[in-house]
């Protein structure tokens, strides 16, 4: 694991299209931005872990999770 000490207004990037921000801190809490392709899935860690849990999608399932995500791109139909 890389460990980095950032200040509020601070970022790291993550390749070339990745970037994470720090926003503000607030005590225990920390507010960070996260500027990503689109097609790049970005969940809270619980969250993550309770979907790979649910085991596989099927393709229905996983179109039905990119739709609720935004993941359809603009002018990209999921109707046959």
């Amino acid at each position: 694991m890389l460990v980095l000490t950032r200040k509020a207004n601070q970022s790291i990037m993550i390749g070339d299209s990745i970037e994470i921000s720090v926003l503000s801190v607030f005590g225990e809490k920390v507010r960070l931005g996260i500027e990503a392709p689109k097609e790049v899935p970005i969940f809270r860690t619980e969250v993550f872990r309770e979907i790979r849990a649910q085991g596989p999608m099927d393709d229905e399932s996983r179109q039905a999770l990119d739709a609720a995500l935004g993941l359809v791109a603009d002018g990209e139909s999921d109707d046959t």
